[in-house]
This record gives structure tokens, C-alpha cells and sequence, in this order.
């Protein structure tokens, strides 16, 4: 497994969290960093190099190599998903959701997701830091379907993938304000991990661990007073507007 740990490496991580944050600077997490589940204690690392798992990485890359340039609209999803700014989250998901999201028209629905989706977010810098593998565009020296993110992300590590997270923590809050659209909830949250192994920006296994990541983070979540609160606010909006 390639491995690397620099200043200019830890510089680009920061550089990275911040431009994808840049609209949660309102948000107010549920739990710091070091409160969160801590994934390196319950699960393995990325897989190593010469194990099955990363050829099966490798075979899983190369298909999303070809998906991305035969698959126009395979592409212009993963596109269009690839900005996780808290705002594209909300209009992403609207349509599954079955309402328009957004601090103008569902102030409780965003509220939950900006903080909860912060929260989680939060716990896996950590673990970017501790194993900073190196992404499959990188390590192929190929380019991207996102080629203005690569200088940034070039050295910033891949496992676990955030924007995966992302996705999954904001279907699985969604699903529970709305459970009628379960299906086209996890559709779309398992949709926003496949799609960044089709950008060429994350391995398979980058996306898998981010989504058991998920589930556990969002498990906290429900631990949280505060959250439990705001998740009744969110769920009494919801039935309010869609009477």
C-alpha cells in the first residue's frame, strides 16, 4: 500500500476540508471529532497492494474508467454530486426526498442535515491523516472525469471517502423524516459513493468503509439530546408542508 505523510500533504487535507465546508461555517456539530465512533479501532485499514481486495479495486477502477467515458449520464451525475457543499446535498436529494430543501423553505430539514452531516464528516479526518492512501488517479497518474480537483486532492487521502459519507448520512436522515421514500433515498446515497469511483477519485473500498463509517456515525448521532430535538422539529416540518 503507498503510503505518504508531509507537510504539503496535511497543508492540501486542510485546504480540502475547508473549500467542502465552506458552507457549514454556520453549522454547529452534535459531537466533536474525538467523541465520534473511532473507525480505525473497528475497522481494518485500506486493503494492501498485494491483496485480492486491492485487485479487486484496481478491476473496479478500471470499470469506472470506461463507465465514465461511455455513460454520459453515469458521468454528468457523478459530476454534479462532486460539489458536497451542504447547499448541492439539499438540491441533490430534493427530488428523492419528495420536497425541495433548503434554510428559505425547510429550515428544520436543513438545520438537521448541516449539523448531523458536519458531525460525521468531522470523524474521518482522523483517519484520512493516519493513512493517507494515495487515490487511484494519483497512483495511475491518469486524469479525472473533475480535472480542476486534482491538484487539490492529489495528495489529500483517499480512505475513507468523504463524499461518500456525505451521501449516506444524508439519505439515512432523510429516510427517517421520510420513510415512504426509502428506496430513492438509498438509491441516491449509494449512487453519490459509486460515483466517485467513476470520477476516478476514490477506490471501491474507500467507498465501502464509508458507508459502514456512516451508519455508525449516524448511530451517535441518535445519542445526542440535542439531536433527538431537532429530529422532531424536522419530522413535524415535513408533515406540516406535506399536508
Amino acid at each position: 500500500m503507498r503510503r505518504f505523510f508531509t507537510l504539503s500533504a496535511l497543508l492540501l487535507l486542510s485546504v480540502a476540508v475547508a473549500t467542502a465546508q465552506e458552507d457549514y461555517h454556520e453549522a454547529t456539530p452534535y459531537f466533536a471529532p474525538e467523541q465520534m465512533p473511532d473507525m480505525t479501532k473497528f475497522l481494518p485499514g485500506p486493503p494492501a497492494e498485494e491483496s485480492a481486495a486491492f485487485k479487486y479495486d484496481l478491476a473496479v477502477y478500471e470499470l469506472g474508467k470506461q463507465i465514465r467515458a461511455t455513460d454520459t449520464k453515469a458521468a454528468e451525475a457523478a459530476q454534479a454530486q462532486s460539489d458536497n457543499r451542504i447547499g448541492n446535498l439539499c438540491k441533490q436529494f430534493g427530488p428523492a426526498f419528495g420536497m425541495d430543501i433548503s434554510m428559505e423553505s425547510t429550515p428544520q430539514i436543513y438545520t438537521l442535515l448541516r449539523d448531523g452531516v458536519i458531525t460525521c464528516v468531522k470523524s474521518i479526518i482522523g483517519p484520512k491523516n493516519l493513512y493517507h492512501r494515495t487515490r487511484p488517479f494519483a497512483y495511475h497518474k491518469e486524469g479525472t472525469l473533475m480535472p480542476d480537483a486534482e491538484g487539490m486532492l492529489h495528495q489529500n487521502g483517499s480512505f475513507p471517502s468523504g463524499h461518500t459519507l456525505r451521501g449516506w448520512t444524508t439519505a439515512l436522515l432523510l429516510l427517517e423524516i421520510n420513510p415512504d421514500r426509502a428506496e430513492e433515498l438509498l438509491t441516491l446515497g449509494y449512487q453519490y459513493g459509486e460515483s466517485r469511483v467513476i470520477s476516478g477519485y476514490h477506490w471501491q473500498s474507500d467507498v465501502d468503509a464509508s458507508r459502514l463509517v456512516a451508519a455508525a456515525a449516524v448511530a451517535k448521532l441518535h445519542t445526542s439530546e440535542r439531536f433527538q430535538k431537532q429530529m422532531k422539529r424536522a419530522k413535524r416540518e415535513f408533515k406540516r408542508l406535506s399536508k
